[in-house]
């Protein structure tokens, strides 16, 4: 264990702007992903239409959209504020996470049926100052 990483936490502001770097980046991984993956799902009903199925339904790959953004969200933010040199970052984890399918939730409609759209971008907006707010809790240390 190096002396730094056994030193007192980040700043406040430098923290704050390394967690809204790594959500934007969070974020938009995730909208690319999930946009990418629901324009596979209208290929695949497009083809299905016309007779040439690709060999999956269009239900599987609109799960595969949610899955994979879902899971790229905490993972980003975990890697992005690990790289950055944070410690202790499972709460913003948890809430950019949660902040994310809560949009999935709410905004799906809007670009489920239209390749390119974007989830409304209040709502991506509002994730990020979220996630980036929960960047200030820390857990305590024990010791």
């Amino acid at each position: 264990m190096t002396p730094s990483s056994s030193s007192s936490p980040t700043p406040l502001a430098p923290r704050l702007l390394k967690a809204a770097i790594v959500s934007l980046i969070a974020v938009a991984a995730s909208h690319l992903v999930l946009s990418d993956t629901l324009y596979l799902a209208l290929s695949g009903q497009a083809a299905a239409t016309l007779g040439v199925g690709p060999g999956y339904s269009t239900d599987q790959a609109f799960t595969a959209a949610i899955m994979n953004t879902v899971l790229l969200m905490p993972f980003v933010l975990w890697v992005g504020m690990r790289l950055t040199g944070e410690r202790r970052v499972g709460p913003m984890v948890l809430v950019g996470t949660v902040g994310w399918v809560a949009v999935l939730g709410d905004g799906i409609d809007a670009v489920d049926d239209v390749p390119g759209a974007l989830l409304p971008l209040r709502s991506l907006v509002l994730v990020v100052a979220v996630t980036v707010l929960a960047a200030v809790v820390q857990r305590r240390r024990r010791g």
